[in-house]
């Protein structure tokens, strides 16, 4: 494959376990991060090294450049990968705004649904040339270890791909591919947003492993001891709700169970044998409270954005509803308020006709 020039945007897991994954595959990397969050990318912007543990070697990955200076890392490639939290996305793209530019490809990785939340900051900048896309995973089972160190458990094998506008797919994807070679394309970016698997599953399973977390402190492997066959289940309905929100809309969604096979998390089976099978999912270790990303993030702008979609198409998500409500007790901040809706989007007036075109073109009627 061809090498490429890349930059990433973010100090967390999925940044810093990418950024050198990626430089170590002979791409050229530049890591990017927002000033206030310098701390999270200070040792290695001096050093621009990441010391990686994968497939049982460690080695020192060299990159491009490291800064907090936006416009910068954006002038250093043309294609930029988003990893960071989904509550982060509308606080990237006000601050990339400016230096964007028609020549650049934004991906989300991933994004349940936030290509369109950038696509709406992107517009109210004047801005509507860039290509915009997300992905339905993170591209590895992955933690940042220390301030210079990251550890990859696995690959994501059948990474998934929505564009915007849905015109661009080919061409992004052939961008994409020498990054992760088996990245597949939706047909839009809703189709991949609904894919998503973390909101599945994380909200779900966290709250029914309540007791468990707060008392071990996470000292327990989520997957591997908390996604019990009962658990398991429930998970399954939800995803069932998930399903039947894509069918109105006319998209076939994948299983859960098997969404997880052919991302390369484990065999084929049902969930629980799916992820009991998995190498890479029994290695995690719970949360440590219930005031973690699974639920701050995979609630309110996860399953609570796709409730909203699913009621303004006349889809009932009476379990999703249940998680969300019992989680937002649980955390003590209301996910409905907190989250991403359908204005956020850009989409909240839309005739599912209307959708489809925006989605396909880019351009609302």
């Amino acid at each position: 494959m061809p090498a490429q020039s890349v930059t990433i945007l973010g100090g967390g897991n999925t940044a810093f376990a990418s950024a050198a994954k990626l430089a170590l595959d002979g791409h050229t990397v530049t890591l990017g991060e927002l000033p206030e969050f310098a701390d999270s990318v200070a040792t290695v912007t001096s050093t621009k090294r990441i010391s990686l543990e994968f497939d049982g070697a460690v080695q020192s990955a060299l990159l491009h450049d490291v800064t907090t200076d936006l416009s910068r890392a954006l002038d250093a490639s043309d294609i930029v990968l988003v990893m960071v939290p989904a509550y982060a996305h509308r606080a990237f793209a006000e601050a990339c705004a400016p230096h964007l530019r028609p020549r650049h490809t934004v991906v989300l990785m991933p994004g349940t649904l936030g290509s369109l939340e950038w696509a709406r900051v992107l517009s109210e900048h004047g801005i509507d040339q860039v290509t915009l896309a997300e992905v339905d995973t993170s591209p590895y089972v992955c933690r940042k270890t220390g301030p210079e160190n990251a550890t990859i458990w696995g690959e994501v094998t059948g990474l998934g791909l929505g564009v915007f506008p849905a015109t661009e797919t080919e061409t992004v994807l052939q961008e994409l591919i020498p990054l992760f070679p088996g990245i597949t394309a939706y047909s839009d970016v809703v189709e991949c947003g609904l894919s998503s698997l973390n909101p599945v599953v994380h909200p779900a399973g966290v709250v029914m492993n309540a007791g468990r977390i707060e008392y071990s402190r996470g000292e327990f492997y989520f997957y591997d001891e908390g996604v019990t066959p009962s658990v398991a289940r429930v998970i399954m309905a939800v995803d069932e709700e998930r399903r039947a929100i894509g069918q109105a809309l006319g998209y076939s969604l994948q299983p859960v169970n098997e969404a997880f096979h052919k991302a390369g998390f484990g065999p084929d089976g049902d969930l629980w044998a799916t992820i009991n099978g998995s190498r890479m999912l029994t290695q995690l270790k719970a949360p440590g409270s219930m005031e973690n990303r699974w639920l701050t993030e995979d609630m309110p702008y996860g399953i609570a954005t796709w409730s909203l979609l699913g009621q303004s198409i006349g889809v009932e998500t009476p379990l999703m509803r249940a998680v969300i409500d019992i989680g937002g007790a649980v955390t003590g901040v209301d996910p409905w308020e907190a989250g991403r809706s359908l204005g956020d989007l850009g989409i909240s007036d839309m005739t599912t006709e209307q959708l489809k075109q925006y989605l396909r073109t880019g351009r609302a009627s």
